[in-house]
């Protein structure tokens, strides 16, 4: 499965970890929602474009804003 995610500024506790939740789309287009712990880029490659881009976060979506937060694991 392919998905094309983008990352917005609201961020949730998931088993006691902060995560960040990224929206999009499978390649088939079915939404989703993913909830980031972490995320890195290779020692070897050169991050300063990755990080800056990490920092543009959009505003979550009404779909976001709506989940329950008991349904956080």
């Amino acid at each position: 499965m392919d998905i094309s995610i983008s990352n917005t500024s609201k961020i949730v506790d998931v088993n006691g970890i902060p995560a960040r939740i990224w929206e999009g789309k499978t390649a088939s287009g079915i939404p989703v929602h993913c909830f980031i712990t972490r995320i890195a880029v290779a020692k070897n490659e050169d991050a300063s474009q990755f990080e800056k881009e990490l920092q543009e976060c959009k505003p979550p979506s009404a779909a976001i804003m709506a989940i329950p937060m008991s349904l956080i694991i």
